[in-house]
């Protein structure tokens, strides 16, 4: 199974992905609303007209990825999509999925043969492109018919089989959360040294603490080439949009009864973020767009995504 699978949703994450793939060797036959872009065909991505088409292309045991927002429009795809698959066939829903709506979907299709993997997929457009951080959930199985694919799409060591159905997602909403209490402590140091008495060179400030300090990392390189390419904040919006996965965190938090007060103030910060003189908004923003594209200022089309997406955050084990 390791040279071909399927993709349907080629945007910036499931289109990186498919690039890298092709750069590979392997073998991408891909599906979008839109159609193809340029760049996928001519990388040699195969394209299907429909879900039909797309499950003919591949030979089984058939693997076909999903990168779509997550919601109901994840459940439609996968009522429109196992019809055309067999037993032994594995759906890999790699977006940002509610775990319990995973652990809900992979019961709904498991008594048809045909599996469903959750995977917690991270690092951005460039992960994407040019190597991803997968986090996988699934029985041993279904896991194990596309870890090749995985594996040779992640990062050295950025491969895990977290558990069953569910924890793919779950480990993914764990990491988002963490993710945003990072960018928060980030964003208020830059608003600490905006704010000092002296005028600080803050982009070799942060140049300084990429190399060696307790605090390096990616983010850090982030904030500090996005600093240094726009001169400042001064021109960076301060509203930060967010998809709300983060929000699905803090509910299954308060009902584990499990303290997560700096995830939950993250959160609290985004809403908060609206306020013109908040320079932490304009640095976690900065971050933001630097690691996934997010746009900078109010996205009507996010906040559809969002408004669509909460389906997920709740989560019955009966369901």
């Amino acid at each position: 199974m390791k040279s071909e699978f399927g993709v349907v949703g080629l945007g910036r994450m499931g289109g990186g992905l498919a690039l890298q793939a092709r750069e590979r060797g392997m073998r991408v036959v891909g599906m979008d609303p839109a159609g193809l872009r340029p760049e996928l065909g001519a990388a040699g991505v195969e394209a299907a007209r429909d879900l039909a088409e797309l499950a003919a292309q591949l030979a089984a045991p058939r693997a076909v990825f999903l990168y779509v927002p997550a919601g109901p429009a994840v459940d439609r795809l996968i009522d429109d999509l196992a019809p055309h698959l067999a037993a032994g066939d594995v759906i890999v829903d790699g977006g940002n999925s509610y775990w319990g709506d995973s652990i809900r979907r992979q019961r709904r299709i498991a008594p048809s043969g045909v599996e469903l993997v959750d995977l917690g997929t991270s690092g951005g457009i460039d992960g994407a492109r040019r190597g991803a951080c997968f986090m996988a959930g699934g029985e041993p199985a279904a896991v194990a018919r596309v870890e090749p694919i995985l594996r040779a799409l992640a990062v050295e060591g950025g491969y895990v089989h977290a558990g069953p159905p569910g924890a793919g997602h779950f480990t993914k909403l764990v990491h988002n959360g963490i993710e945003f209490g990072m960018l928060q402590a980030i964003g208020e140091g830059v608003d600490l040294l905006e704010r000092y008495r002296d005028p600080l060179d803050i982009a070799a400030v942060l140049s300084c603490w990429r190399h060696g300090s307790v605090i390096r990392g990616w983010l850090i390189d982030l904030m500090q080439q996005q600093y240094a390419r726009a001169g400042g904040l001064d021109e960076v919006p301060s509203f930060v949009e967010d998809t709300g996965e983060v929000n699905w965190l803090v509910a299954d938090a308060l009902r584990m009864e499990v303290a997560i007060p700096v995830i939950a103030q993250s959160v609290m910060q985004l809403f908060a973020s609206r306020d013109d003189k908040d320079n932490s908004a304009r640095a976690v923003a900065m971050m933001r767009n630097g690691f996934g594209g997010h746009p900078y200022g109010p996205a009507p089309a996010i906040v559809e995504e969002r408004r669509r997406g909460q389906v997920g955050g709740t989560f019955r084990d009966d369901e």
